[in-house]
């Protein structure tokens, strides 16, 4: 008898103090165009069996401070993307209408001068944009675009982590 009664008092003292914490704080909703990169990266993912990256907010804050200051500081020219510890990818486009799906779509359009077989793209272009949004052991992804007012130009840059394009390595 004196078991159960403790068993009891053990489980009202524990009902207790799972009511009295404060529920946990609910992670901050992904924005609209945060979902659209998502959706347009995951797809060309999905299309070659490999797992769906998740929104990452610090990422997607560097790259909105980054494609800002390459805005406002540097006439909207590329960045130089090659001393960061995170991957990445970039696109300019001028005078049309840029939506995070075309942004994706753009790289993921390389696809078709990538060999899978030998791990090589076709001669004069280039695939790294393509193999960095299918890379298998990337995770997280944070993008961001600005328009360059002077000319209605776009630039649109994504981090990745952890980064792809590793030499030798095959992307899937």
């Amino acid at each position: 008898m004196n078991k159960l009664l403790l068993l009891a008092f053990f489980t009202i003292l524990l009902s207790t103090a799972a009511a009295t914490q404060p529920p946990p704080s609910p992670s901050p909703a992904v924005p609209d165009d945060g979902k659209e990169y998502l959706d347009a990266h995951n797809k060309a993912r999905a299309a070659v069996g490999v797992t769906p990256l998740h929104w990452n907010f610090q990422l997607a804050k560097a790259t909105s401070l980054l494609v800002r200051f390459q805005r406002d500081r540097e006439n909207c020219r590329f960045a130089n993307l090659t001393s960061g510890k995170y991957g990445g990818n970039q696109m300019w486009a001028s005078q049309e209408v840029v939506t995070p799906t075309k942004v994706v779509e753009n790289w993921v359009a390389e696809k078709a001068y990538y060999n899978y077989a030998n791990n090589s793209c076709a001669t004069n272009h280039r695939c790294g944009v393509y193999t960095q949004v299918v890379w298998r052991n990337t995770a997280e992804v944070g993008c961001a675009l600005a328009t360059c007012s002077a000319d209605q130009a776009t630039l649109a840059i994504c981090f990745y982590n952890p980064p792809g394009n590793v030499i030798g390595e095959s992307p899937y």
